[in-house]
């Protein structure tokens, strides 16, 4: 996934519970992953990576066993919060939306992919929160600013993305709860006219979304 020189986890200091408080959202937001999807990739439409965003991302838990997944999700929302200051960090539907930049000691310079030494140490710190919750999936998608030949950008994106999720498999954790995904330029957020927009484009977004069996637990507490 398009991962252009800023790994991206779209949280606001401090904001997830604020921001969603899924413990009493969870049974009533309903059966839609529209408002997660376009956290992750922007609000336009676009072709680009692997197409399989709409599988991954899935529904909406309802009822008491949305609540119980909300609770766990605000928890693990508020530790990367604490563990990494400078990242943004959002409570979407049933799952957490991860945005580095900069400013999050996650980033890379222009045309590399390599993870460099700053971008290792938040990592390092991110995976340790991961493995406290193996319950999870974790959906990684790059994006690049408009500089540049599409096509380019498009492999550059897909490679900055892989760069982050080998990484993360690489500090031990399984690689079955990974997905990457890649847009090149072709989901901005921000705008390319300006050299702060383009900056800010060149992100990589995360997300952590329960997998089966938190999901099947969650369901399993709530009908006791």
């Amino acid at each position: 996934m398009a991962l252009a020189s800023v790994l991206i986890i779209s949280f606001t200091s401090c904001k997830t519970v604020d921001n969603a408080n899924n413990k009493q959202k969870g049974a009533v937001i309903g059966a839609t992953g529209g408002a997660l999807l376009g956290a992750i990739i922007g609000n336009n439409a676009g072709k680009g990576g692997n197409g399989a965003l709409g599988a991954v991302i899935g529904g909406v838990v309802g009822g008491g066993a949305g609540v119980l997944i909300g609770n766990k999700m605000d928890k693990q929302a508020q530790q990367i919060e604490n563990e990494i200051p400078g990242a943004q960090v959002e409570r979407v539907d049933d799952g957490i939306v991860i945005t580095f930049d900069e400013n999050s000691g996650v980033y890379f310079a222009t045309d590399k992919y390599n993870i460099n030494s700053a971008s290792e140490a938040t990592l390092k710190k991110l995976s340790n929160v991961f493995k406290e919750y193996p319950d999870t999936n974790i959906l990684v998608v790059g994006h690049t600013d408009s500089v540049g030949a599409s096509d380019y950008n498009m492999t550059l994106s897909k490679n900055r993305a892989y760069a982050v999720t080998n990484y993360l498999k690489g500090l031990g954790l399984s690689s079955g709860r990974f997905t990457t995904n890649w847009f090149g330029e072709n989901q901005p957020m921000h705008d390319n006219t300006t050299a702060d927009g383009r900056a800010k484009n060149r992100r990589v977004n995360i997300a952590i979304l329960p997998n089966e069996q938190m999901i099947d637990d969650a369901q399993k507490q709530a009908n006791n």
